[in-house]
Order: structure tokens, then sequence, then C-alpha cells
């Protein structure tokens, strides 16, 4: 049917968007191909994005059910830069300070190292340091006994040795009952920690009752480490005034450490890794986008007698250049979708790999398809302005 003369051409949308598949479905392993490019973009920044959340948020559930407000005291250095041995009273001074509620301590004892078996040479420790432990070690540090049991009053007197979760590995001792040997003592494996996520460095130690370390010392064993726990309001001020109550002739020889603050920076650190990452993702999604220009430039020119014909029936520039530039943004749709399906299936696999819960915002998710449409509509911009000013009889002759 002819169109009445003067009478304004008009397209549906619902007709542009039939044309802008059906221009897709006819050509469907390019557009997958190009559309992949995309997606790969988006999946990438997705899931470096929410990998980054879920640990973050990890580290938030960690940090609150540990808590905030463990401090640890150790030993400081002096002028020559020597470090100097906590008094013996150490624990017993940080637990008189205003706004501590729990205090344990370690200390190492000497240099002795801890062994397998005799047959092991002396000196190859694997990196294990042995240290008394006072009976409160567990409970301030929000640890638990992966088996057997922790130290009682009785067996803190006598050869028996608790062992970090590296320490157990190394020593190849994977169940309570089994003998270490600690200096030339034989020593009954009484229990294994689990992994002490604010003490790492208990995870590899070979823990003893205090007075059997001053019997394999031969005297009293100085505190190395003093864990204290204060009121979340007192932090602060516990922070600064252990050192005084430990040491009250030399604090600056005392160092107060939060463990806390160390996984803040380590996750500070990853933070920046990850807009490394993403920087990365965006160029993935810029060549993604050059890959949709690409298709569309090249489908202009294999359709050129289709527009010619369209612009003969009566199709204007603008529906032409519209028909186009909706082929684009679909194209970029359908990879932006993948992409988001994939990057968040990738985030779960992760999440779930390592036991962290699964976070990923939903501004990113919105953002990642914002930028996919965006991305579509700049490649498509110009193979449609260039597809539109295709003059009809030109395109019907080619």
């Amino acid at each position: 049917m002819s169109r009445p003369a003067g009478a304004r051409s008009v397209l549906l949308g619902s007709d542009l968007a039939r044309l802008g598949v059906t221009g897709l479905a006819a050509r469907p392993t390019r557009a997958v191909l190009s559309a992949l490019g995309i997606a790969i973009g988006i999946a990438a920044m997705i899931a470096v994005v929410g990998i980054s959340t879920s640990s973050q948020a990890q580290l938030r559930s960690t940090l609150d059910e540990l808590g905030t407000n463990l401090l640890v005291a150790s030993q400081g250095k002096d002028l020559f830069g020597e470090a100097v041995p906590l008094p013996t009273t150490a624990d017993e001074a940080a637990a008189r300070v205003t706004g501590v509620e729990s205090v344990a301590a370690t200390g190492t004892v000497g240099d002795l190292g801890a062994y397998r078996s005799s047959a092991v040479p002396k000196g190859r420790t694997n990196g294990l340091t042995v240290a008394t432990a006072t009976p409160g070690l567990l409970d301030v540090l929000g640890a638990r006994v992966a088996s057997g049991a922790w130290f009682t009053d009785g067996t803190a007197r006598y050869p028996v040795a608790v062992l970090g979760d590296e320490a157990a590995e190394r020593l190849g001792v994977v169940a309570p009952g089994e003998h270490v040997l600690i200096g030339e003592v034989v020593h009954v494996v009484g229990g294994i920690l689990a992994p002490v996520t604010l003490a790492p460095e208990i995870d590899a130690s070979v823990l003893v009752g205090e007075g059997d370390g001053a019997a394999l010392l031969g005297d009293a064993v100085h505190p190395t480490s003093v864990y204290v726990r204060a009121s979340e309001a007192d932090v602060d001020a516990v922070r600064q005034t252990v050192p005084r109550t430990i040491s009250p002739e030399s604090p600056n020889e005392v160092a107060v450490s939060r463990p806390s603050d160390a996984l803040v920076a380590k996750q500070a650190a990853d933070q920046a890794f990850t807009g490394l990452l993403v920087g990365l993702g965006s160029v993935a999604l810029l060549v993604g986008g050059i890959g949709v220009a690409n298709t569309m430039v090249i489908s202009v020119l294999e359709r050129r007698r289709e527009i010619g014909l369209r612009r003969a029936l009566g199709a204007a520039r603008r529906h032409v250049r519209r028909q186009f530039l909706v082929e684009a943004l679909f194209l970029s749709l359908l990879g932006g979708v993948g992409g988001i399906v994939l990057g968040v299936g990738v985030t779960a696999v992760f999440a779930v790999a390592n036991g962290w819960p699964l976070a990923v915002p939903p501004v990113v998710l919105g953002g990642g398809l914002v930028a996919t449409l965006a991305i579509g509509a700049l490649a498509g911009a110009w193979p449609a302005m260039r597809a539109a000013r295709i003059p009809p009889t030109v395109a019907l002759q080619s």
C-alpha cells in the first residue's frame, strides 16, 4: 500500500525492536562472537569487584566475631636496637590497667626446637617456635581447639604440648596422643589448635605450660607477647597506658600493636590491586566495543540493498539510523547480560571455595549494564549514520 502524499513515515517501537532482533538473528555466529568481547570485559569487571567485596564481607564478619579490641604488647628495642625482654610480671601488670577485660601471654622458651623425633638433626626446626602459654590464651584470642584439649592446671606442669595448626602440619602430627621432642624431653601432644586469625604467630608455635617451660629452660620464662582484651570504648586509652604500666622506667621499650589493623591494611592493599584489575577489565570492555563497531560496519556494507529497498519503500533516514543503532544496542545488551551472569557465577564459585559470603553490590551490576549500553550506543552510532546517508538509488544498484 502506497503512503499518502505528505504523510509522515512512522516506525513503531515494537517494529524497531523486531527489526533489531531480526538483523542479529540473521547472522547468529557473528553476533555471538561480537557479544563475547563485551561479555568478557563485563565479566572480568564484575568478578574482580565481586571477589573483592566478598573478601571484605568476610573480613567484616571475622572482625565482628573476634572483635577489634585485641592489643598485643611485645618486646621493644633499646637505643642500640637490641630486643628488651618484658618483665616476668608483664601480664599481671597489664591486667591492672583500667579498661582491660582479660589478659594472656606467651613466652619463647630459649632456643629450644621441636622435632618429630630424635632422628631429626638439631637446628632443623621448620621455623617453629616453642613457647609457654597462660591458661586464658584461647579465650583472649578467640581461638579454639580443633582436636584434643587445652591445658589444665595438671597438664600445664608436665611434658604436654599443644600445637598450632601449621606446627602440627610441619611436624606431621595428625591427632592428639602422638609424641614430639622438645629439647631432650619427649612430649605428648594434648591438642591441636584451629588457625588463629588475629594471632597467626600461634599457628607456627608449639605451646607448653608455664611450669613445663620453666623446667625446660631451667629458669622462669619471660613473656614475649602479652595479649590484652580491652573494652571497645577504652582501646585507645589502654594502648597508651599498657607500655607505661608494664615498664614504668622505659615504656618506649614495649611495643603495642592492634592485630585487626594489620588485617584492615592488608584489605586496603587488596583493594588497590583490585583497582588495577578493574582497569584491565575496562580495556577488555573497550576491545569488545570495537568488535561491535566492526560488526555493525560490515553489516551496513553487506545490507546496502536492504537499506536501499527500505528507503525506496518510504523509510526515512532516521528509521534506518535507529534500526542499526538498536541492533548495536541489542548486540551489546546480549554481551552485557552474558557478562553479568558469567561474572556473578565466577564470584560465587570463588566465594564458596573460600568459605566467603557472596557479596556483589547491585550498583556494580547496574553500572555494568549501563556501561554495556553506552558502549553499544557509541559503537553503533557511526555505522548507523553511515547507513542512513546511503542514497536509495546507489544502494539498489550495488
